[in-house]
């Protein structure tokens, strides 16, 4: 009997040291808001938004789990609710990386970008290699996209390879201002971001411009948001294909407007923030903390 007990005992301990040593590599993070909206004319609304994220790592490998954590609006949808599941691992010049959550694609219809119709599984695998020409990066996706990515003179460049709509990305900080180009499937869009005696200012090609200033701790964002056409919906096909892919909601037209944000952090760790919007004559107040 004494025999097993200290089997017993040892095995305990080594079950404890462990998970000890698996504990230490697990490091916990979140965001929690709450906030008011008085909607100009409208009724009012509160908000509430708690989110968790995991990260485990071991060696090369790390697993990054986001879950939503207010719930939903019955007792039996009160519980975490992923939101994203990664898994990354390094093995010498090559990066694996999965996605192993399936996001929820088609969205109801919103004013400024319409939403994707029809659902995509956004699940997948890519495999990466730091190839030795040039400081690239080369990647394979199960979707058979290739990717190539780098740095050359300042300059990070990031080409993606895919069916009827290659994608290139391109960004620098020249004389002080962060330039960003992108071309998606022919479509351009580009962003410039520099700063003036301390003020952040933020332009692209949208025309819409946003400056950040104030001490630390104390900050004022006033932004400018142009008009947005209207758009007719988009019929697609359940497997994406063809020029409409998963098709698209109509897009609604919304005048220009300009929002002005004060948020200022508060000795409790958390940061209180009010907005306002001349689009519908709203005040929002909200308060969040990270953690």
């Amino acid at each position: 009997m004494e025999n097993k007990m200290k089997k017993l005992i040892a095995l305990f301990a080594t079950t404890a040291v462990a998970s000890g040593s698996a504990m230490g590599a697990i490091a916990l993070s979140g965001t929690a808001s709450v906030s008011y909206d008085d909607n100009g004319a409208k009724a009012s609304a509160t908000k509430y938004d708690a989110d968790l994220t995991i990260t485990g790592t071991a060696g090369g490998t790390t697993l990054t789990a986001s879950y939503d954590m207010e719930g939903g609006a019955t007792a039996a949808s009160h519980k975490l609710a992923p939101t994203a599941v990664d898994l990354t691992t390094t093995i010498g010049p090559v990066t694996v990386t999965a996605d192993m959550f399936d996001e929820v694609s088609a969205v109801t219809a919103t004013t400024t970008t319409g939403g994707q119709v029809l659902e995509s599984v956004d699940t997948g695998v890519t495999v990466s290699i730091d190839a030795p020409v040039g400081d690239a990066t080369i990647g394979l996706d199960n979707s058979g996209n290739v990717s190539v990515s780098g740095t050359w003179s300042g300059v990070t460049i990031a080409h993606t390879i895919q069916d009827g709509s290659d994608k290139t990305t391109g960004s620098a900080s020249i004389a002080g201002m962060d330039i960003s180009v992108t071309n998606d499937a022919g479509s351009s869009t580009w962003s410039i971001g520099t700063t003036v005696s301390g003020v952040a200012l933020t332009l692209d090609s949208d025309n819409d411009i946003t400056a950040v200033f104030g001490l630390a701790g104390n900050t004022m964002t006033v932004s400018h948001n142009s008009a947005v056409a209207y758009a007719a919906a988009k019929v697609g096909q359940a497997d994406g294909g063809g020029a409409n892919g998963y098709g698209k909601h109509k897009v609604s037209a919304v005048n220009a407007y300009s929002t002005v944000a004060i948020s200022r952090a508060l000795t409790s760790g958390a940061t209180l923030a009010a907005t306002y919007s001349s689009l519908d004559d709203s005040l929002t107040l909200k308060a969040s903390v990270a953690f």
